[in-house]
């Protein structure tokens, strides 16, 4: 287990952000997620998409934070997706039924396109949505932030 957690945070369009966990989520780094996250979607952001590809080991204070990240997103008016999931995770959402309310995507772009057409407002007054191809990399959600769009990361040290 590590002490560390660190997020990067895209935002490819206005009220999404891609938040990339790089780290363990278990009992040390779980409120970290969820504090740094919460402060996400009060920024007018509700809808979130975590890429957890970075992630090595999730224990039940991990799976809690998911959850109630989950319960966030639904109270500010958005919605919650989940990005490379690990193995070893999803047999623990499918395990727990926690995958019946968190919706599992491939990669951060198919969840953004899944995010996209599920909201009924389009594109909004902002103009067209941004898609940026979605690397993996060590904490990289994706080479750089398209026009339009921002990233920045977050890092938290527990020891």
């Amino acid at each position: 287990m590590t002490d560390t957690l660190q997020l990067t945070v895209q935002h490819p369009r206005p009220g999404l952000a891609i938040v990339a966990v790089a780290g363990d989520l278990d009992t040390r780094t779980a409120d970290t997620l969820r504090h740094q996250a919460c402060e996400i979607i009060q920024q007018e952001c509700p809808h979130l998409i975590l890429d957890l590809s970075e992630t090595g080991f999730c224990d039940s204070a991990g799976l809690s934070a998911l959850i109630g990240l989950w319960h966030a997103t639904q109270a500010a008016g958005g919605a919650l997706a989940l990005a490379h999931i690990p193995d070893r995770l999803m047999r623990m959402l499918t395990l727990t039924g926690v995958d019946a309310v968190l919706p599992a995507h491939a990669t951060a772009a198919e969840a953004v396109t899944t995010m996209t057409l599920s909201q009924s407002t389009g594109a909004g007054e902002h103009g067209s949505i941004i898609h940026t191809p979605i690397g993996g990399g060590a904490g990289e959600v994706g080479a750089e932030p398209a026009v339009g769009e921002s990233a920045h990361t977050l890092s938290a040290d527990l020891s």
